[in-house]
């Protein structure tokens, strides 16, 4: 493992300490593919690039002309100056007669699929291997500086302030939708995202371009991919397992790959802290197929089925709490169950057309569908005890029970198409329009009420003197009905401009655009004009600075325009926030390893605000435009090597975020995130290199959403109680370790005729959740003491869950 000199060694010094100087070569046709054997001439000295296309050429103390040569292709030369000293040149080749083609291509990134400078690529190999009980790619994510979340079980984030609801998610550029109804992260199953079907991965936490929809906070596009050649793959473990199989025809015109998973996290709740039988059961299956007609034309389908179960049976739970001089004890029995079930379907068919190298346009129809049961029946008692220095009890503050019931439906249905076309006059230019319709059904019948006995009293009351007659009716605590059925529709489009070019000797990225919408339920028609901007300065230092912002709405949907009461609110509008972000890329060398430091500072102002409260993961809106806002905060991220030749990162936030409520004054909102520390850390023995671990460790501060859940006298949540009761939960802290042994590697493996000659990849883990089993809390439950005058509100913590082993065992064929 690496010695902990290294560690220090690493934490000290932020600088390259030596620099190695070199001209780092790549050439490539016009249909990027790698050209070998071109002649390179630089500083009298001849060279020629590799099979892939690649050279490296010492750089000259003197500023030197560069050329490139082959035959029956275009020459290049280009001078290249003393500083930086390593140099990045990648060239394209055209056959002789194309002049008017621009060779050199400014910024080149990989199989990132988009212009988008604030995005950040995340590796589909490392989202496969995390440590991670909500979704591989989710769970890498959350160790990024500007994503939060406190819930292990939960694939939903927060980023920069923003709530669970703020965050596109794309597959293949067709926008996905998560469940709506989940209360509990208890209750969700797989992320969306099957890691093993993932080619690329890019996310932006804001300021993103104009091709991506109306949301405030981020934007995860990823990308499936096609596989090459017959493979079977799956994974088995205590939680679950999954089967993938890929595919590709002879002539690779026609490609596939289908992925089956199921999941059953019982005995990862059996590490909560209470006697409750729980039966959770998530399965999906996925499909992405591809054929290719010729060079011009291909067709692609990609088709999504989930189905997640969700029973719970509830006993008894126990809970300690309190402090040391005041130590507090519940104790609940139960009587009841919860049954929930969401099932998710999405199909897409895609055509796309590439009459030339210069244009792309792709039609994507698409239709989704979403449907949704909540049905809990729930009656509990209990007692509030309070205890000596010796353990004894010595007071009873309240003894009283509860019913919860819910008869919610919901079904969501979109289906609409979209038209997109890209034109690029050269490699440094892109055009790019897209327009969007989409036909919306929503159906929703809520049946939903609490009720509450404290000491035979129903809760809320008057108080009454103990002794006293108490009169008043029987009260339920809340009570909220509803029955809607909608069918708008929604037209959206977008355009947008991508350049790069030099000015003087520093590079130049430019990005802009808007897109317009409109939504026939408020009739609203938004305007979100956005723009990126970049400099690379041709320093000695490698450093790219960074400005992107915009208007960015918050479109409404189905949460946001159900009010209190449970029934739709046509008058509502969207959320707007005035974005800018303002960063800087700085890479560097420790020891001939790679390293980057990105560094972003952000503001939002945010209008149109619709107040919410938060409690476990559900969140609920007061369906009010009755607020405003503002955030603020600073990200840093360290990303490289601190392990020859696998990447690790380190990262650090500070962020806050405020609202005013009908003028009341400002103060944190529910996902006021504060300071957060976060690592993924992969490492592996230097004399065994088959064994591998990868770690991710995060502390963050706790949510404000320790706020109680009042009610008015109409029995509907009081959301302005946040100005009456400020509590912040306690910090999250929570450390994961994947510890694997590599039996066969794809890379070492040499074909034989025995068994395991089979196999290209054979692996066995083992995953430590909750390592070092931290008492994590989502949310408080608030018991409540009708004896005391004024009433007193006890936040009794809902605690996450603790330390599990989990075995997993992979193979590849």
């Amino acid at each position: 493992m690496t010695t902990l000199k290294n560690y220090i060694l690493f934490i000290l010094f932020f600088l390259p300490l030596a620099a190695f100087s070199q001209i780092n070569l790549k050439v490539l046709d016009e249909d990027g593919k790698p050209v070998s054997e071109a002649n390179v001439t630089y500083n009298n000295q001849s060279y020629q690039t590799d099979k892939n296309g690649f050279i490296k050429v010492p750089l000259s103390d003197s500023e030197q002309t560069l050329t490139v040569q082959k035959e029956n292709f275009k020459g290049f030369s280009k001078v290249i100056k003393t500083s930086p000293k390593t140099q990045g040149v990648n060239v394209l080749f055209f056959p002789i007669g194309k002049e008017n083609e621009i060779q050199e291509v400014v910024f080149q990134k990989k199989a990132k699929r988009t212009n988008d400078i604030t995005s950040v690529e995340i590796s589909a190999k490392e989202a496969r291997e995390v440590a991670s009980l909500s979704g591989g790619v989710e769970g890498l994510l959350k160790s990024l500086p500007s994503v939060n979340s406190n819930a292990e079980l939960s694939s939903q984030y927060m980023v920069r302030g923003g709530s669970y609801d703020e965050n596109l998610i794309y597959i293949n550029d067709i926008e996905l939708y998560r469940p709506f109804l989940i209360r509990n992260s208890l209750q969700e199953g797989m992320s969306i995202v099957n890691p093993d079907m993932v080619s690329t991965i890019n996310f932006s936490a804001g300021g993103f371009e104009p091709r991506y929809g109306d949301k405030m906070s981020s934007a995860l596009n990823i990308y499936y991919r096609k596989p090459e050649n017959f493979e079977v793959s799956g994974e088995a473990s205590l939680i679950g397992g999954r089967l993938t199989t890929g595919f590709a025809s002879k002539d690779k015109k026609f490609t596939g790959i289908i992925s089956g998973r199921y999941r059953n996290t019982n005995l990862v709740l059996n590490t909560l802290n209470e006697d409750t039988d729980f039966n959770p059961r998530y399965m999906d299956l996925q499909t992405y197929l591809n054929y290719q007609f010729n060079d011009k034309w291909s067709l692609s389908f990609l088709g999504y089925y989930a189905k997640n179960d969700y029973q719970m049976y509830p006993k008894e739970k126990e809970v300690d709490f309190g402090s040391v001089l005041q130590p507090l004890k519940l104790t609940v029995f139960y009587n009841g169950q919860e049954d929930d079930q969401y099932k998710n379907m999405m199909g897409t068919v895609s055509v796309n057309f590439k009459p030339s190298k210069k244009w792309q346009f792709s039609l994507d129809n698409f239709a989704y569908q979403n449907r949704e049961r909540e049905y809990y029946s729930i009656a509990s008692g209990y007692i509030l005890e309070a205890f000596d220095e010796e353990g004894n009890p010595v007071a009873g503050y309240d003894a009283g029970g509860q019913i919860d019931h819910a008869r919610n439906d919901l079904l969501v249905r979109v289906a609409g198409s979209q038209f997109r076309t890209k034109f690029s006059p050269d490699v440094n230019t892109d055009f790019e329009v897209g327009v969007k319709y989409e036909r919306e059904t929503i159906k929703d019948f809520t049946n939903e009420w609490q009720f509450v006995d404290s000491i035979g009293y129903s809760n809320p009351r008057d108080f009454v003197i103990p002794g006293n007659l108490d009169t008043s009716a029987l009260n339920l605590r809340y009570y909220i009905a509803g029955q809607n059925d909608i069918n708008p529709t929604r037209v959206s489009a977008y355009a947008q401009f991508s350049k790069k070019f030099y000015w003087g000797s520093n590079r130049i990225f430019v990005n802009g655009g808007a897109r317009i919408q409109n939504w026939s339920f408020n009739k609203e028609t938004l305007f979100s004009p956005r723009a990126q901007f970049a400099i690379k300065p041709n320093w000695d230092m490698d450093m790219l600075f960074r400005v992107a912002g915009g208007v960015y709405y918050q479109a409404p949907f189905y949460k946001e325009i159900k009010d209190l009461t449970g029934a739709f609110n046509s008058d509502i509008t969207a959320q707007k926030s005035y974005q800018i972000i303002v960063a800087n890329d700085y890479e560097f060398k420790i020891k001939e390893r790679n390293f980057k430091l990105t560094t972003e500072a952000y503001y939002k102002k945010m209008e149109n605000l619709i107040p919410y409260y938060m409690n476990n993961v559900r969140v609920r809106y007061s369906g009010k435009n009755n607020s405003e806002g503002y955030a603020y905060g600073v990200d840093a991220r360290l990303f490289g090597q601190f392990v020859p030749g696998i990447d690790s990162w380190v990262s650090a936030s500070y962020a806050r975020v405020y609202e005013n409520i009908e003028g009341m004054g400002y103060i944190p909102r529910p996902t006021d995130q504060r300071f957060k520390f976060s690592m993924f850390y992969q490492d592996y023995m230097p004399k065994f290199p088959s064994m591998r671990v990868n770690l991710t460790l995060t502390y963050a501060s706790g949510l404000p959403s320790g706020t109680p859940v009042l009610f008015d006298a109409n029995g509907l949540p009081d959301y302005l109680a946040a100005y009456r009761y400020q509590k912040t939960l306690p910090s999250y802290k929570r450390v994961d370790i994947g510890l694997t042994k590599v039996f066969i590697d794809q890379k070492d493996n040499k074909a034989s005729g025995n068994f395991w000659g089979k196999f290209k990849e054979l692996t066995l883990g083992v995953q430590i959740f909750n390592a070092f089993n931290i008492n994590n809390t989502i949310a408080n439950q608030w018991i409540s003491d009708v004896n005391a005058s004024p009433q007193l509100y006890y936040p009794v913590p809902v605690r996450l869950t603790g330390r599990f082993f989990n075995v997993k065992l992979e193979f590849k064929l």
